[in-house]
């Protein structure tokens, strides 16, 4: 009997899904209009197309990593893969998130399918030699828990000590270890600095947080990165968890449909992913079931710009 896990490792040995097409699901099928392709975007500095739609490690999934639920975090894993998905984004810094997926995927056997994206984020200001070595200690522990020699991207997480650590990650990026480098902020306040890096740094990636109902990086970031040729990936999609409380009780409109939006979650997933900047939005989640909601709003139409305008009006007139 073949089990569910030899399936799955079946699946990804011959580069096909078990339901839904997966990240090489090609880009002429998207460009002609398949709406069953699965939508891929490219990383500027190098051309690799990423799945739109991924997955995040803090709230709900460090909470159960915290508890050890190996079953459920196998689960949304396999859900990840199985529908298309690959960007998978951790920290040190969510509890026991990046230890405990780097074991799932290690015995699942999908680790060098997946597009692993942590951060670098020892506190520190000072560039001294305590620092710098604290530093290289959690980067080394990072490559450790994966079990890989090579970490697609690393990211200075919310600015750091972005003048110390930046520097020991392109040492990294030049020999070969990360394919990716990047800075990330959850925090508008670091919005102005963040910006100062990009337009001195050559970077990769920036993470930040963007949502129907947070869209200060639209003004500035946003465009800056498109410039650049930066990707961006979107964190807290959901809002956290503003959204949920703003629709709990509400129906989804039933004009969602015409961008093909099923539920909330490809409600408001759809509405970022939709923006040509976003490179992939990483919602957390501790549930397959949900995991498999999100990749939903990887297929199909996208809203252009007057249903986003419209998308954002309707959320503004919910209590």
């Amino acid at each position: 009997m073949i089990t569910r896990r030899d399936s799955l490792k079946l699946a990804l040995a011959a580069g096909t899904s078990l339901a839904w097409p997966l990240a090489g699901a090609g880009k002429a099928e998207a460009e002609a209009g398949d709406t069953a392709a699965l939508i891929t975007r490219a990383i500027p500095s190098s051309g690799q197309r990423l799945p739109v739609v991924g997955l995040g490690s803090s709230a709900t999934f460090a909470q159960s990593a915290g508890q050890d639920d190996l079953a459920a975090l196998r689960a949304v894993f396999e859900a990840l893969v199985e529908h298309g998905g690959a960007v998978f984004d951790t920290a040190p810094s969510y509890g026991d998130a990046e230890a405990v997926a780097g074991r799932i995927v290690q015995e699942l056997g999908i680790a060098k399918s997946l597009f692993w994206a942590t951060k670098l984020n020892v506190a520190g200001r000072g560039g001294g030699q305590a620092d710098v070595a604290a530093a290289r200690r959690q980067l080394e522990a990072s490559f450790e828990r994966l079990g890989q020699p090579v970490i697609d991207l690393i990211q200075v997480h919310n600015l750091g000590d972005v003048a110390t650590q930046l520097p020991l990650l392109r040492g990294l990026k030049d020999a070969g270890r990360i394919r990716y480098l990047g800075l990330t902020t959850t925090f508008e306040r670091q919005y102005e600095a963040l910006e100062q890096w990009m337009r001195r740094e050559p970077l990769d990636f920036i993470g930040v947080d963007y949502a129907i109902d947070n869209r200060a990086v639209e003004e500035r970031l946003l465009p800056l990165a498109r410039d650049r040729g930066i990707a961006v990936l979107c964190y807290a999609p959901f809002g956290r968890t503003r959204l949920w409380s703003r629709v709990r009780g509400q129906a989804l409109p039933a004009w969602a449909a015409d961008v093909g939006a099923r539920s909330w979650a490809q409600f408001f997933l759809k509405f970022v992913i939709a923006n040509p900047t976003i490179t992939a939005a990483t919602p957390a989640t501790s549930q397959a079931r949900h995991m498999i909601d999100n990749m939903g709003a990887a297929f199909g139409e996208l809203p252009d710009d007057a249903m986003r305008r419209r998308m954002v009006e309707y959320v503004r007139t919910l209590s």
